[in-house]
């Protein structure tokens, strides 16, 4: 893949020593160790996981186009009335996906990237569950840089594969920022791509045990950052730049930061009662 270095035997590893990167990784691992210290965590992980993942699809679907209130997406039971609700739908499945696929990522992050498709398209249609190919249209409002072809997305999601199948001694945090950024920039399916990318970022920052309870929604945090930021941050992403790729990645670092402080406000109106 293009933005990860050329020759270098860890491409990932030569990211995470870009400037200021360590103090984006230092930054959410303190938020992170903030909320599993919480003592609710030990007592009630399992609804902070649940509640976590519900606020996770929400963010997510409003990066979509699908800005709806939480408690919302909460009482609703139907999400196929229309387009927002669809994206809705599709965020939820999503979320409840990731946890099934953790296992499978190491071995083969192509097949989990085609399951999640699979899952968020809700559709049996013949491009759904795999990279697009040559002349098929993406429906993909917010990213709006010039789409790679058919033959690049293959050649990249394959690189970026062998990156994940080899393992890196970067931190989790460069790596999920490079699945994201990676799979924002290709959008290899035809719909859905920026719902796969935020729940790929997820399934990279679970795995790696860096947030093994996914009670870190980055999603979140992407939405409370907004729009604007999150496609500033993509540009510097798409430059290849040192500087861009380490503000991406800071990018990526409040975004887990904001998730991780998300789900401590959660245990903190547990503790008191008011949840």
């Amino acid at each position: 893949m293009s933005t990860t270095g050329g020759a270098t035997a860890d491409p990932l590893a030569a990211l995470g020593a870009l400037p200021g990167v360590a103090d984006s990784v230092e930054s959410v691992r303190k938020a992170v160790d903030r909320v599993y210290g919480h003592r609710i965590m030990r007592r009630r992980s399992n609804e902070i996981t649940s509640e976590a993942a519900l606020r996770g699809a929400r963010g997510s679907a409003a990066l979509s186009g699908a800005d709806w209130a939480l408690e919302e997406v909460r009482r609703r039971s139907d999400f196929s009335g229309d387009d927002e609700a669809r994206v809705v739908g599709a965020a939820l499945r999503l979320t409840a996906e990731a946890g099934q696929l953790l296992s499978i990522w190491r071995q083969s992050p192509l097949r989990v990237l085609a399951r999640l498709h699979l899952v968020a398209a809700a559709d049996k249609g013949d491009e759904v569950g795999r990279p697009r190919q040559q002349g098929e249209p993406v429906d993909e409002p917010l990213i709006t840089q010039p789409l790679p072809s058919a033959a690049e997305v293959s050649g990249r999601l394959e690189g970026l594969s062998e990156l994940v199948i080899a393992g890196s001694s970067a931190p989790a945090l460069v790596t999920a920022a490079v699945v994201h950024g990676e799979l924002l920039a290709l959008r290899p399916f035809v719909s859905h791509n920026g719902l796969v990318a935020r729940t790929a970022e997820r399934i990279v920052l679970v795995g790696s045990g860096l947030d093994p309870k996914s009670v870190c929604p980055a999603e979140v945090g992407h939405a409370e950052l907004g729009r604007e930021a999150y496609l500033t941050a993509f540009d510097g992403y798409l430059s290849g730049t040192a500087e861009g790729m380490a503000a991406w990645i800071a990018h990526c670092g409040k975004a887990v930061a904001l998730g991780a402080r998300e789900s401590t406000a959660v245990c903190e109106a547990l503790q008191r009662g008011a949840a």
